[in-house]
């Protein structure tokens, strides 16, 4: 309260100011209604040669030996695709991090692409890559699988939990200004328009792989306005799914529960707003083995980005050593996000059965073989 009277006129009128600018984001909300239309549907056309073209971001670091073992791994497999590299160097345009004109076309037109991990240059005023392409392509879902991997041990066998992030607003608006010296106000954005459309992508997505249950993560119990929205919104899209199960769960309760005993969670589908499915699907990540083993998605209306989550680890850039798994599996979602079900069920199941083997592993994994000794061994079991 004393901050608050000590707020000068002028300092007012700027706080005041932000309005317009929560204002604008709403309105940069794709203005679409959901009730009768299929969320984050593929519209990708196959080229001349009878593939889909797919935008390839090789990424930093590591980034081209392992997107190059996945190209590898998909030529074996006699995949209909067909790569298309990118560059998303950024570029900084009126103070502002942006990408080239091409890249965002390339991927506008193939409708999806498949992300090696990127590095934010350091002390150079650029905001996060992946961030950017968040906002660029209006990329509201992030989905992240969590599965436990046959052949490497953690203390929790058999976890196969999905988690399905907001990806767009929440914390992460980036609405936050000075109020006064030592005083600075964040504003936690949480639209109606935002939350159903991530809501029944999460309802779609259990029908799809055939879970009975979701379930909203939340903190409606202090943040009344915001996540009490988020939760309303759920109640509302789960009468349109009534064979499916709903029902909602306190952060605190589903972090404490998930590391005591994650295996209750096999059966549902998660679904929360952005910074809680930032920390709790990193925190899954862990349960299976690390950020190595965990595809992820990032999905939206027009186009969707497939990507490895992991850093870029210069330090053993160029040296073979790098684990190409967390890529191939991103990779795999995008096929089946495709409609390319019978060559992601193959390529998967012999991903699985060279990590279940365990002979031909990375370091990381346990192992001493080179990226593309790891590559040859899953192209040998197709």
């Amino acid at each position: 309260m004393l901050a608050i009277r000590a707020v000068s006129a002028p300092v007012r009128r700027q706080c005041v100011r932000s309005a317009p600018r929560a204002a604008a984001i709403l309105s940069l909300q794709n203005k679409r209604s959901y009730s009768s239309n299929k969320v984050a549907t593929f519209h990708g056309k196959k080229d001349a040669s009878g593939n889909f073209p797919v935008s390839l971001i090789e990424g930093d670091g590591i980034g081209p030996e392992i997107s190059q073992a996945v190209k590898d791994i998909f030529a074996a497999a006699k995949t209909p695709i067909s790569w298309e590299p990118v560059d998303v160097t950024p570029t900084l345009k009126d103070g502002k991090t942006v990408i080239l004109p091409e890249t965002i076309e390339s991927i506008q037109r193939n409708k999806v692409a498949l992300k090696g991990p990127l590095a934010t240059p350091v002390g150079k005023g650029h905001v996060s890559l992946n961030l950017t392409l968040r906002r660029t392509f209006n990329l509201f879902a992030n989905l992240r699988p969590c599965r436990s991997v046959a052949g490497y041990k953690t203390p929790w066998d058999d976890v196969d939990i999905v988690l399905i992030r907001e990806n767009t607003e929440g914390e992460y608006s980036g609405i936050e200004h000075v109020v006064v010296d030592g005083v600075v106000q964040s504003i936690k954005l949480i639209t109606r328009e935002a939350s159903e459309r991530v809501l029944r992508f999460a309802f779609q997505q259990a029908e799809e792989i055939g879970r009975k249950k979701v379930r909203v993560v939340h903190k409606a119990t202090i943040m009344k306005m915001s996540d009490g929205l988020f939760l309303n919104v759920a109640r509302e899209v789960a009468k349109d799914f009534p064979h499916i199960e709903f029902d909602a769960e306190l952060l605190d309760n589903t972090c404490l529960k998930m590391v005591t005993d994650p295996l209750p969670y096999n059966d549902k589908v998660l679904v929360m707003p952005n910074l809680y499915g930032d920390i709790l699907s990193d925190m899954c990540a862990g349960l299976i083995g690390g950020l190595g083993l965990t595809p992820s998605g990032n999905i939206g209306d027009e186009c969707s980005i497939f990507e490895a989550v992991h850093g870029s680890a210069p330090d053993i850039a160029g040296q073979g050593k790098a684990n190409p798994t967390a890529l191939l599996l991103s990779s795999i979602m995008m096929l089946r996000h495709m409609g390319l079900n019978q060559y992601a069920d193959r390529i998967e199941k012999a991903t699985f059965d060279t990590l279940a083997e365990g002979k031909v592993l990375t370091g990381d994994l346990g192992g001493s073989s080179k990226t593309h000794e790891y590559a040859g061994a899953i192209i040998s079991k197709l």
